[in-house]
């Protein structure tokens, strides 16, 4: 801010310094540049630090460059995101690569229209990689700043984001607004945590509303949860006579878009997994196959849902495949199943096929009624 009070610079400035000194050494820092700063940023979209790190590595192993980048085709680009979920991330990232590469130098401006860069990501770049004056809020901000404020609403109501960005904004230091904008993300991450915060150690202590309340734990005000759906998923491990296994190519749009998948789909009212397996094997790809054994229970959380897989052992009866609810299917052996992008849902089937245990992997399946 530009008229800010000296008690005000000092917090600023014990920020920066505290920054400065006790941030965390992560590669995208290590070796700064655009291009550093857009993958990590696509990857930190709803994704922990200490997740994404080997991601990021592998990654920057294959496509070391913008322009590596923007010339891989996308059945690689997905691979190489297998495992690290929310997959429209690696879509929109490659997409923005290959809009990007064609710029001799670019600017800010440039980002906009960018698959997957948003107010939040435009901003992070902005500061981070060019230099812009631009402030932003995420998670970490919000916690920091509603504890500084005592704000007495949700950071995720209209109010208190009005509130968070118009703090973030007059508070912002133009000349390192990336310093500035990483500070208090990296604060709210290692120091302001939403369970233990380290208060004695933070150096905005001094002006913690919060905490000269006594009442950091109330900070930010919660919003009352709302359920989250839980279906049950029947999909088969349909094998051939010659021991390949068919998968399918999930559609180009909707959930999970391109990846490959064991067939299989939601149970409907009054059906067993059985035979919701054998219609949506019918329905998804116009073969017979008989259900046998149930193999293996997956649960996994999506952002809006959760599910239950049951993957079952199926054997082929007959038809030729045709791409109805999918847009391609395979035969493959099964060291041949990594070769593919699948969903994280599907990852313990592969290790359990790549194990060589479970029916679709030997024994002919038991049929189920």
């Amino acid at each position: 801010m530009k008229t800010a009070s000296p008690l005000a610079r000092r917090l600023r400035n014990a920020l920066l310094r505290w920054y400065r000194i006790h941030r965390r050494d992560l590669p995208w820092r290590r070796e700064p540049s655009f291009y550093a700063t857009l993958v990590s940023e696509y990857m930190l979209q709803q994704t922990r630090v200490e997740q994404a790190l080997p991601y990021y590595e592998r990654w920057m192993r294959e496509f070391p460059t913008l322009q590596a980048l923007a010339d891989a085709p996308l059945d690689r680009v997905m691979k190489r995101w297998e495992g690290l979920g929310y997959y429209h991330r690696a879509r929109n990232l490659h997409a923005a690569a290959r809009q990007l590469a064609t710029r001799d130098r670019i600017r800010i401006g440039d980002l906009d229209g960018c698959p997957g860069i948003g107010p939040y990501t435009r901003a992070a770049i902005g500061s981070i990689a060019l230099g812009s004056p631009l402030p932003v809020v995420d998670g970490n901000v919000n916690r920091v700043v509603a504890r500084l404020l005592a704000l007495p609403v949700s950071p995720r109501e209209k109010a208190g984001r009005a509130a968070v960005e118009a703090w973030q904004a007059a508070n912002l230091v133009p000349e390192a607004a990336g310093d500035w904008n990483q500070a208090l993300m990296e604060l709210g991450a290692t120091i302001c945590l939403p369970r233990r915060p380290v208060c004695n150690v933070c150096p905005l202590r001094a002006a913690c509303r919060a905490r000269a309340l006594g009442r950091t734990m109330d900070f930010p005000v919660r919003q009352p949860k709302k359920p989250i759906p839980h279906k049950h998923i029947a999909a088969g491990v349909i094998r051939r006579a010659d021991g390949r296994i068919l998968i399918a190519q999930r559609l180009p749009t909707g959930l999970l878009p391109n990846l490959w998948e064991f067939p299989g789909g939601k149970r409907e009212r009054g059906e067993s997994l059985a035979e919701c397996c054998r219609r949506e094997i019918r329905e998804e790809l116009g073969i017979e196959a008989e259900v046998g054994r149930r193999l293996m229970r997956v649960r996994h959380a999506y952002s809006h849902f959760s599910i239950t897989l049951h993957v079952f052992a199926c054997r082929f009866l007959g038809g030729r495949p045709q791409a109805r609810g999918c847009q391609a299917w395979k035969w493959v052996r099964i060291g041949e199943l990594r070769r593919y992008p699948f969903p994280g849902a599907n990852r313990p089937i592969l290790e359990r096929l790549s194990a060589g245990k479970g029916s679709a992997a030997g024994r002919q399946p038991t049929a189920l009624p």
